[in-house]
């Protein structure tokens, strides 16, 4: 078999073609670039929904059944002046952030066992097969009669209605940690609750936000819902009760300016509470877009 000869090659350049030193883009138009920001196209969702309640309030006219927009926002207004609608949901709150609390403490003490040790696991998928499905407000009328007409039965509901959302979530998102990055925790000596807390929470913390924003939706739900029958059977609450008295009165303004302010809360938690959480972690460290 012959051998091939090589010979050698010259070298070749070749040149490209001379490109333009800027591609031109036109500029866009002062519509464009406004239209591009979430904060105006979510307006005009808010400012079209309010148009067409004031309209059908009008046609309806009627307003026991429907006041019209700037009805509610008279009492609104009268409510802040003179300090209920205030003092109202400072009730709703203080009540909210220690139920609120609480189930999260417990849904980090069963997660973390279910992590630690298969019985812990066990437990938590049971009970979690087991109660989650019960609405909280069903047991209302156990919490009353266990805890009497006090702030007890509301905050046991509520840790009812943030513990296993939350306990779910947190547990999805500490089995999703890659078994790459659980090795390399145990190679550092990473052991019981340092692994949880240096290891699996940050690692996790993308499904902890999300445990966290349904727990928080969950529990403010709950609670008006359950200060409609609390407010009714002790004589005093927070938001849920003003609403319900004033139904009872035939106030409907003022009904539609406790919803307004039910609303209004639950947009600044999830907006710039958990929202700005957000930014400054799992987005800042490129675990979420």
């Amino acid at each position: 078999m012959t051998a091939i000869a090589h010979f050698p090659r010259p070298d070749v350049e070749y040149t490209l073609a001379d490109a333009p030193a800027e591609i031109a883009v036109p500029p866009q138009s002062t519509w464009r670039r406004l239209w591009n920001h979430d904060t105006l196209r979510r307006a005009i969702v808010v400012a079209a929904f309010l148009a067409g309640w004031e309209l059908i309030a009008r046609i309806q006219n009627n307003d026991l059944m429907l006041p019209t927009f700037g009805q509610t926002l008279l009492a609104l207004v009268d409510g802040f002046k003179s300090g209920e609608l205030p003092a109202k949901a400072g009730i709703s709150l203080s009540l909210l952030l220690k139920g609120y609390g609480v189930g999260v403490a417990c849904a980090f003490v069963l997660t973390s066992l279910a992590v630690a040790t298969r019985w812990g696991r066990d437990l938590l998928f049971t009970l979690t097969s087991m109660l989650n499905p019960l609405p909280p407000i069903a047991l209302l009328p156990l919490a009353l009669l266990w805890f009497g007409l006090g702030q007890g039965s509301l905050v046991f509901v509520l840790v009812h209605s943030v513990l296993w959302p939350l306990s779910l979530a947190t547990l999805t998102g500490f089995q999703s940690v890659p078994a790459t990055l659980r090795m390399a925790g145990r190679n550092y000596g990473l052991t019981g609750p340092r692994y949880v807390v240096q290891l699996l929470i940050p690692a996790a913390l993308p499904s902890i936000l999300s445990g966290l924003k349904i727990g928080w939706a969950f529990a403010w739900r709950t609670l008006i819902a359950a200060e409609l029958v609390f407010g009714a059977s002790s004589g005093k609450g927070g938001l849920g009760w003003y609403i319900f008295q004033n139904r009872n009165e035939l106030y409907t303004d003022k009904v539609f300016a406790g919803l307004f302010v039910v609303i209004a809360i639950g947009l600044v938690v999830d907006l710039l509470v958990f929202g700005t959480l957000e930014k400054l972690t799992v987005r800042r460290w490129g675990t979420q877009n």
